[in-house]
């Protein structure tokens, strides 16, 4: 067994208590050992810790994680124009290195803001897995199927696709999902296929819901039932199950997913630079519903960076509910940890023995982390991820003091640079 020390510094534990003391992992199962005053003397290696917080590494439940290479191609514009006539067109000419280019760029962003985990829906998804596979990520996966548009024999392709994902894509840190894309953008009787395919598969079905007023309508008007109770009739909503956004929810569909174990994913920026509305987040967690949060893609946020979405979580609830006291900084952190571990099926968010070693070690040494009043609310409202030190996931160091260990900075932004101006070229 090969011990690693973070030690040094301070460690937020599961009840939101600090204290001082080491974090001892053993790097070959990846897990917690210890954490106690003094541990990191029986490590084989230390990391210092010293003027910095310990924390669980964040989560990010929903994300398109390849589509960094499309930040800033497509701004200021509501979500059907800038899918319709910007985003799917640039996505259709991408190639499976366009793909991966992306995706380093992201899990190398992801890595440096302090993200162990993410939720990922896209296509070309294997090429994916390599890259997080490489870079020591945690992830799960899903091929985001779209039916619209389509020709019935290219339907049935994508959603041969969708389900052959999810039953190959396999790892230590790889887990995978049935991802329809939303209740407007596949076909009924494609999200049975789907739905069933998972309960025979048990994977969880993940999928975007209520997003927007234009995904809820085309719904009532077609099918004269809510958003949640079409899902519902159609094999979704099961207790692995979980969605994305949820802007869009009434008061019975919120008993609904609390009822049938639904998670919600929160993804406050994305919803907010495309005006898709303001999601009832205190009215979900009032109601029981776990709520986990993401960033969705960069080129609708702009940026991976969950501590960013955690301030924007915490603005905005509290903007939505009129109530400045609503969506507290102590909740939204526990929604970019243990709420997005739930939604996503991780058993990670949280630092004890036993637990995952996936965590982050954020710098406290700043002057905007100055005076040290309350840590909590310095993670939610004025910590950025520079202010990451290292990161850790499965016991391993993605990152110390700055430095990518497992990935080439250089190289992928020099790289993503000549992918996106090529990417551009061809869809001008």
């Amino acid at each position: 067994m090969t011990t690693l020390g973070l030690t040094g510094g301070q460690v937020l534990r599961p009840n939101h208590s600090i204290e001082r003391a080491d974090v001892l992992i053993d790097q070959e199962d990846g897990t917690i050992l210890a954490v106690e005053p003094a541990a990191g003397e029986r490590a084989d290696e230390t990391l210092d810790a010293s003027d910095s917080l310990v924390i669980p590494g964040l989560i990010n439940a929903h994300s398109h994680v390849a589509m960094t290479l499309l930040r800033g191609y497509a701004d200021d514009k509501p979500l059907e124009s800038w899918l319709r006539e910007d985003i799917w067109p640039a996505e259709g000419a991408m190639t499976p290195s366009d793909v991966a280019t992306g995706a380093r760029l992201g899990v190398a962003e992801m890595i440096r803001s302090g993200t162990t985990a993410f939720c990922d829906m896209y296509f070309e998804v294997p090429t994916i897995a390599d890259v997080v596979e490489t870079a020591g990520l945690r992830a799960r996966l899903g091929h985001g199927v779209v039916t619209v548009g389509k020709s019935e024999a290219e339907r049935d392709v994508d959603v041969t696709t969708g389900i052959e994902v999810a039953e190959s894509l396999s790892s230590d840190r790889i887990s995978t999902a049935i991802m329809p894309h939303s209740l407007t953008t596949v076909a009924p009787d494609s999200i049975e296929r789907l739905s069933a395919r998972a309960r025979q598969l048990d994977c969880p079905v993940h999928f975007h819901m209520s997003e927007t007023t234009a995904e809820v309508t085309p719904v009532i008007e077609n099918h004269n039932v809510s958003p949640a109770t079409f899902a519902r009739e159609h094999g979704l909503l099961e207790p692995t199950d979980f969605v994305a956004h949820g802007v869009h929810l009434d008061d019975a569909e919120i008993e609904t997913l609390a009822e049938t174990e639904t998670g919600v994913v929160h993804c406050p920026a994305s919803n907010m630079k495309l005006a898709s509305g303001m999601a009832p987040v205190q009215s979900m967690l009032d109601g029981g519903v776990t709520v986990g949060l993401g960033t969705d893609g960069a080129a609708s946020n702009n940026d991976l960076d969950m501590f960013d979405e955690m301030r924007d979580a915490a603005m905005l609830g509290k903007l939505q509910a009129d109530d400045a006291s609503a969506v507290p900084a102590s909740t939204v952190f526990r929604m970019a940890t243990e709420g997005s571990a739930a939604c996503c099926g991780f058993d990670s968010g949280r630092i004890e023995p036993n637990a995952p070693a996936d965590l982050a070690v954020v710098d406290l040494s700043a002057l905007h982390l100055t005076p040290q009043t309350d840590l909590i609310s310095h993670l939610v409202y004025a910590t950025t991820g520079a202010d990451v030190r290292h990161t850790i996931c499965d016991g391993k160091v993605l990152m110390e003091d700055r430095e990518l260990l497992t990935l080439d900075e250089a190289d992928i932004r020099a790289s993503a640079n000549q992918h996106a101006r090529d990417l551009f070229e061809r869809v001008a």
